[in-house]
């Protein structure tokens, strides 16, 4: 969920609760504090704190606003087995109640100064993002310390927030699109936490008690695996403060469960799910290169051109545009800390996901023979490029950015070099990399409905239409 729409449920909740007739005051406060604005100029800077957190900090003092996102390295992967959905269970506990203020109070305190701060879980990470007006920083930062450092987990927001994620389970297993995802994942990472639910099951969040989250927040929230990204109306020296108040009582070191490295199965898989559905949904994927490899660039550029360019993408016009086939098809390339993938999504009616996947096979396969046509790949670039600014024209936006690249290991300048890189990508480079990247006989295939004249196999049979069709240049 996004902050704001987490922080406009909340209102809507709290509303509720305390008899408000209507919950537009408090949208409203929280849709102000919302409103962000872009860094006139964006001069990153690294900075550590008295105490030796360090953090990025771009200073925009212009708006009276101030966005701090944050990251413990850890993530779903650290849920034990047979508690699949701690870490996600966490993160919906964050905000019900710290130190000595409980839950309702709590609330109520961070929405009377208009403050706004969720938490998210990947696989990888766990999230906080905060943001306060600049006049409101003092007890915003008290809140957002005692979440961080003492969160209550009393017994009764536990046994509320279960129900709550429990009813958001029995619908996701009634969403083609949610199921896809969840199998496709227990398909291509079998017998690794990549492959356990992130949300969890009904039985294992059934299952989960105060002591785990206890467990979890001491295991996972440490400073040696924090990482933190601050935008706004603050300098050098009261950030350095804040961070310190906020992250320096903090265990100096995690206790992560280790994670191995992995990569989806070689040799293709396919599974079906049946669904009594008028509309199949197949999610897609085979293994792709790391964040750090020297062909990541071209990669990303081949993915673009293939299924992540919306309209423009070959996916996209063989699919739909052509054949009217889906409503969208696409697909992106996911870096993980232990594995990477190019994953795509196709949903279409059953009598048609059986033609579908076969054009979607055979744009790969004509792609990872030929590359890319360069007029497809300046294309490709002119865009990639061009667009790369509109990730930073708020300051939540930059804040976001700039925590993706810390966390990937990248240094500040990577934003003033990123679209070289880009453009430096060849023909040559275009066309090495997607033999290397696409490979059809490779995907791990899972569907959800009830496709006509497919069934689940190893290795699903060439779909020789699909190879048949022609493409352009």
């Amino acid at each position: 969920m996004t902050g704001f729409s987490r922080a406009a449920a909340l209102a809507v909740r709290r509303a509720a609760r305390l008899g408000i007739a209507s919950a537009v005051p408090a949208l409203a406060m929280l849709f102000t504090a919302s409103v962000s604005h872009p860094a006139a100029a964006m001069n990153i800077q690294k900075i550590k704190s008295p105490g030796g957190i360090e953090a990025w900090l771009v200073e925009e003092h212009s708006v009276p606003l101030i966005s701090l996102r944050y990251a413990f390295d850890g993530g779903n992967s650290q849920d034990p087995p047979g508690k699949d959905g701690l870490a996600n269970f966490i993160t919906a506990m964050m905000d019900e109640g710290a130190g000595d203020i409980k839950s309702e109070d709590y609330q109520e305190r961070m929405e009377d100064i208009a403050m706004r701060m969720s938490y998210d879980d990947s696989k990888d990470s766990l999230y906080g993002s905060f943001e306060t007006l600049s006049k409101n920083r003092d007890k915003a930062v008290e809140l957002l310390k005692l979440s961080v450092q003492k969160p209550r987990f009393d017994q009764d927001a536990v046994d509320r927030i279960r129900q709550q994620l429990l009813a958001n389970l029995a619908y996701a297993d009634k969403d083609p699109d949610k199921v896809a995802s969840r199998e496709w994942y227990a398909q291509a990472f079998p017998n690794h936490p990549y492959g356990r639910p992130s949300n969890g099951t009904a039985e294992t969040v059934s299952k989960i008690t105060r002591d785990d989250l206890v467990d979890f927040h001491k295991r996972t929230f440490a400073r040696d695996n924090l990482k933190v990204v601050v935008v706004g109306d603050i300098t050098a020296t009261d950030l350095g403060k804040v961070l310190d108040d906020v992250f320096g009582s903090l265990p100096a070191k995690a206790d992560l469960i280790p994670v191995t490295n992995t990569e989806p199965p070689q040799g293709g898989s396919q599974k079906i799910v049946e669904m009594n559905v008028p509309q199949s949904v197949a999610v897609f994927g085979v293994g792709a290169m790391p964040r750090k490899d020297p062909d990541f660039i071209a990669g990303f550029v081949v993915n673009h051109i293939l299924g992540g360019g919306g309209f423009s993408a070959k996916l996209m016009e063989e699919v739909r545009e052509k054949r009217g086939l889906a409503y969208s098809v696409y697909t992106y390339l996911q870096p993980y800390q232990h594995a990477s993938i190019l994953v795509g999504s196709v949903a279409t009616k059953n009598a048609s996901m059986a033609e579908s996947l076969g054009i979607i096979r055979g744009e790969m396969k004509k792609m990872a023979e030929n590359g890319p046509t360069a007029d497809d790949l300046q294309a490709a670039k002119d865009y990639l490029t061009g667009s790369y600014a509109l990730r930073f024209d708020t300051n939540s936006k930059i804040a976001s950015q700039l925590l993706g690249l810390m966390q990937e290991g990248f240094g500040p300048d990577y934003v003033e070099t990123r679209n070289a890189m880009i453009n430096a990508v060849t023909p040559a480079d275009a066309k090495r990399v997607a033999a290397r990247l696409l490979k059809p006989d490779n995907l791990v295939v899972t569907i959800v409905g009830k496709p006509v004249g497919m069934n689940s196999a190893a290795t699903p049979p060439v779909l020789q239409p699909a190879l048949a069709v022609p493409g352009r240049g």
